[in-house]
């Protein structure tokens, strides 16, 4: 598959779309919305409209805390769907701080990404730690 990515134009263009979506993007704000566009290009191709919000506010929370690592590298962004039955999205960054769920108080403003992510996954989150960083996944159940 050829993917390119202009995050400056806003434009995500997917070739040879029968396989999984992948894409490096730099750690600025405007790649979680290059992230957004490479997501929901790739569910509405693969006829799965009905999985496309709950997978962008999940894409988004994931890039958006990989956006905030201030790695000097490029984020990887991917959508896969390893079985009928799931999607997964995948957000790679040059982090080594594993992602951790907190409980944010009534007042605070943030932390409750990971509880987002957590409740539109039912669970189905993890996070993989490489030499080099970590990979942070979340699935999604496509309805049968």
């Amino acid at each position: 598959m050829t993917l390119t990515s202009n995050v400056a134009g806003g434009g995500v263009e997917l070739r040879n779309s029968s396989r999984p979506a992948t894409v490096c993007l730099p750690y600025r704000p405007e790649s979680v919305a290059a992230a957004r566009r490479c997501v929901q290009a790739k569910l509405c191709e693969w006829g799965l409209d009905d999985l496309v919000d709950d997978a962008l506010v999940i894409v988004s929370e994931l890039t958006s805390n990989a956006v905030r690592t201030g790695c000097q590298a490029h984020l990887l962004v991917a959508v896969r769907r390893p079985t009928g039955h799931f999607v997964r999205i995948l957000v790679g960054d040059g982090s080594c701080t594993m992602p951790v769920m907190i409980n944010a108080g009534a007042e605070a403003t943030s932390g409750r990404g990971l509880g987002i992510v957590h409740r539109l996954t039912h669970g189905r989150w993890g996070a993989t730690l490489f030499p080099l960083g970590k990979i942070v996944h979340a699935d999604l159940m496509i309805a049968q």
